[in-house]
């Protein structure tokens, strides 16, 4: 869910040195205008722009005059350029015979069609998780395959993030970052009810029973903090939808057909009238958008939200006071013992115009990955933690980078992490559940919006029916939005 752009620090850094933006983390909330967090600029981690220049291979496409198309950051990130112009720079010293154009257009599902049409699109492009199967289907991505096989550190790329654009065994792009919708327990809040901490491989039933034992409406403290406002009330509940094994739509005849008040939906909205009416769990002012929940959250006003992790718990520890040990990072919930952990999946990519020729899509691959695994990246980071140590602030890595957590550049990433004190630390067990769903492909944000005014009505009324309720929106998002789209 693309998060909003209201701090422009955080569009500065990419990968490991994410969290350093002061908590707001790119793509764990949702904005108006798409399906997930709005791309940076390609590989522009800071800690790694002080990588000194590699030696090209040698071979003939270093001999040859290529011209590249680049990603390039909007004028309105003017440190995000200098950035981006200081990798260009080291780029070009390891491949002289490289020309490239900047092109700053940001990628946009209305005007992708044209640009592949009109051969104006870039070399290479940024895009979302969602898009995949789009961009596959209409033949407006480069397969690039044999270039990723041939790639030395494959192996070490996050799985869960790049599996998204490998389809049918071929690899189409190259993940940057990325999130999964998670749970963020306030230990503390627990302790100090006797509420037991759930299991990590926990259900709905641990999450309505532990948000139950917490919540204390007298003095306005709720168990969890459900967003209830926004586009952010039908995102956060969408993770209910998945959990159950339901899906937003599907394509059928050529059409985009809504799916989401199957059996599946009735049974993560009555999950939702389950917290509101019958644990009491819920905030009583209900009306919550995501800075609201959080902030709920760092302030002990409740003791569960659903959202990105680093984001939350930046605030939590840095602005909310609460010490690491209070703060839990979960999985979502199966909805039942055994289920899968889904939650929201959303992620930056670049991919290649098929249209490009093959050493002009083999420069851009190497560009994509100029700047992964380095080792002067992470001496770096190192000094960016220090720094925060000597502030008297904790760090928070993201949870999903492009790289494994498990491959040699995690755990030399982890090495730097665990020097210090002040850097907080995912139980080991986490990666193993999580289980991350990407959004829907159309009209993403207008469906949300849609069940946002679904979840508002549950919220208020006690009683609704809950099929009901999902086929009259069903209905109101097939007809205004759905019906106007034709897959080819």
């Amino acid at each position: 869910m693309r998060k909003f752009s209201n701090v422009l620090a955080c569009l500065l850094v990419t990968g490991s040195l994410l969290s350093a933006c002061g908590g707001n983390n790119n793509g764990n909330k949702p904005a108006a205008n798409g399906g997930e967090a709005t791309p940076a600029p390609a590989a522009t981690n800071a800690a790694e722009e002080t990588a000194a220049p590699t030696e090209a291979p040698v071979d003939d496409i270093t001999q040859r005059k290529v011209t590249i198309k680049i990603h390039y950051p909007t004028p309105d990130l003017t440190e995000v350029r200098a950035q981006e112009d200081d990798k260009i720079k080291r780029f070009q010293e390891v491949y002289p015979n490289v020309e490239i154009v900047k092109d700053d257009w940001q990628y946009n599902v209305s005007e992708i069609g044209v640009k592949m049409a009109a051969n104006e699109a870039p070399t290479f492009f940024n895009t979302y998780a969602t898009e995949a199967k789009f961009l596959v289907e209409k033949g407006w991505v480069a397969d690039v395959t044999d270039l990723w096989n041939n790639y030395e550190f494959k192996d070490q790329i996050n799985p869960v993030l790049q599996n998204q654009f490998i389809i049918d065994g071929k690899v189409y792009g190259v993940t940057q970052k990325g999130y999964v919708t998670t749970t963020m327990i306030n230990k503390k809040m627990l302790d100090e009810k006797g509420v037991a901490v759930p299991p990590m491989d926990w259900t709905w039933d641990d999450m309505l029973n532990t948000a139950k034992g917490v919540a204390d409406t007298k003095k306005g403290i709720s168990g969890i903090a459900p967003m209830g406002k926004g586009n952010e009330a039908g995102w956060n509940w969408t993770n209910f939808l998945f959990e159950a094994g339901g899906e937003i739509q599907k394509i059928e005849g050529g059409k985009v057909v809504a799916t989401f008040n199957s059996d599946a939906g009735v049974k993560a909205l009555d999950f939702y009238k389950k917290l509101r009416w019958e644990a009491k769990a819920v905030p009583q002012d209900w009306a919550l958008g995501w800075g609201d929940a959080v902030g709920a959250f760092q302030q002990g006003r409740t003791a569960m939200v659903m959202a990105g992790s680093d984001g939350v718990i930046e605030q939590a520890l840095n602005q909310g006071g609460l010490k690491p040990e209070d703060v839990l990072t979960y999985p979502m919930p199966a909805a039942e013992k055994g289920g899968k952990h889904t939650g929201v999946l959303g992620g930056d990519y670049l991919v290649i115009n098929p249209n490009a020729s093959k050493d002009e899509q083999e420069m851009a691959f190497r560009y994509i990955t100029f700047d992964y695994f380095s080792d002067k990246g992470l001496e770096a980071l190192d000094a960016i933690i220090s720094q925060r140590k000597t502030d008297g602030k904790y760090y928070i890595p993201p949870l999903l980078d492009y790289y494994a957590a498990d491959s040699d550049f995690g755990k030399k990433t982890k090495a730097v992490y665990d020097k210090y004190d002040i850097v907080y630390q995912y139980s080991p067990e986490i990666m193993a559940l999580l289980d991350g769903k990407p959004e829907a492909q159309y009209n993403t944000q207008d469906y949300y919006a849609t069940m946002s005014n679904v979840i508002q009505e549950l919220f208020s009324k006690d009683g609704t029916d809950s099929k009901a309720q999902l086929d009259a929106a069903a209905k109101t998002v097939q007809e205004k939005f759905f019906d106007t789209i034709k897959v080819e």
